[in-house]
Parts: structure tokens; sequence; C-alpha cells
């Protein structure tokens, strides 16, 4: 019996050599079942992880195509800051700037849908002893209760909660500004200085968890895979 990863591969196979042209139906489930030898649920499950891949498209009813023009899927892991900065082979150091229960500003409410207040951390993680990140964060405690009891003095956030706060959605956005006075202050620059910005909002099914925004100063570089 082919696992779906056996399967997904040998589709990946057949549309990279046009034996599936772009555009071209896919066989059916059942058909597929019967032709590998396994379960209806093996097959959707390989068509699924396609699908996300945008290199085949289903619709309801109406079956499963190649995809005319595959969409490549960039994929962004959550890193731990630690991790990062250990990985240059510096030495990490972090620092709890502020920890506040307080109600959120307009603009955070609505990115996460949320009213009444919630926890706001500011910290900051230093890599040699220089700042590399400012960590401004939202953390609805109404999904994360435990947040309350910790006091992120030992702990940053970023680490608090991918140890345990799962989720199953996040939104993520990236670009370049001009550093606040107050992130410019914290980072060591000049007020104006370009910086590297990403935000990101998770939520654990409709419930959100986090928002937060990180601002790196200059030199700083993402990096992803295909």
């Amino acid at each position: 019996m082919a696992t779906f990863r056996a399967i997904k591969e040998e589709m990946e196979r057949r549309i990279a050599a046009r034996e599936w042209e772009p555009g071209a139906m896919i066989p059916a489930e059942e058909e597929l079942a019967r032709e590998f030898g396994s379960a209806r649920a093996t097959v959707n499950r390989a068509l699924q992880e396609l699908a996300r891949a945008g290199v085949v498209e289903r619709k309801r009813k109406a079956g499963t195509r190649v995809s005319l023009h595959p969409v490549r899927e960039a994929r962004f892991v959550i890193p731990l800051v630690r991790q990062e900065i250990e990985a240059e082979g510096a030495e990490y150091r972090y620092a709890l700037l502020s920890r506040e229960m307080e109600r959120a500003p307009d603009l955070v409410r609505a990115r996460l849908g949320v009213e009444g207040e919630l926890l706001h951390l500011r910290c900051l993680h230093l890599a040699n002893g220089a700042p590399f990140q400012f960590e401004d964060r939202w953390i609805n405690p109404a999904a994360v209760p435990g947040a309350l009891e910790e006091s992120f003095a030992g702990i940053s956030p970023n680490e608090w909660l991918v140890r345990n706060s799962p989720f199953s959605q996040a939104d993520f956005s990236f670009r370049a500004a001009r550093a606040s006075r107050s992130e410019a202050e914290i980072l060591g620059l000049p007020e104006g200085e370009a910086v590297f910005i990403a935000e990101r909002a998770t939520f654990i099914g409709d419930a959100p968890v986090t928002l937060v925004r990180l601002v790196h100063p200059p030199g700083y570089v993402l990096r992803t895979s295909l």
C-alpha cells in the first residue's frame, strides 16, 4: 500500500514529465486509490498537499486539474530568535523592557478582532551585546491564559509561545520602514533610520493568539526556501 508521500511524489513526477499536462483533469480519487492500492483518504491527502503548493486546482464537484500556472509556495518557519543568533556564532542575550495589561490600540484590536485588555510585552534581543531585534507583542489572554502567570523576565515571549501555545493559522507581513523615535532609542539608531519590520498574527481556530511587530536594524537578512 503506497503512502501519501509516495503518491504525492508520483503525481509530481507525472506532472513534471507532462504525462498530466497543464489544465488536464487528474483521474478521480477512487481510480487513483485503486491504482496505488491505497485508501481514498490517503490519495485525498496527497492531492491536498499538491493543492496547497499550487500544483493542482481542486473544485468541489468539478474534480482536480493540473494548474495552468503553478504557484510555488514559500514556507516561513517561525524561528526562535535565540537560535537565529546562536546559529551565527554570536552570544544571545534577552531583556524584558515592559510587561503591562492594557487596552490595545485600534489597529491591534482590528487586526486580532478582539476587545478588552491584552498583555503587552516589549523586549529586546541582543547578539554579542548589540541590538538584534526589538519585539513589540500583544497576547490575547483568553486564548493563552498561562501567559498571565509568566513574568517573561527569564524567557522571551517568542520562546514561551513556541513551547506553550499551538496555532493553526498565521498571517505575515514584511516591509521596510523608518524607525520611530522609541524604536530608534531601543535599537541604538538615529531616528528615522531604515529598519526591516516583520509583523505576524497567529490564531488557534478562530481565536487570536498574538500579534507581534519585530523591528530589525540595518543588515538583517530574512531567508526562506521554496
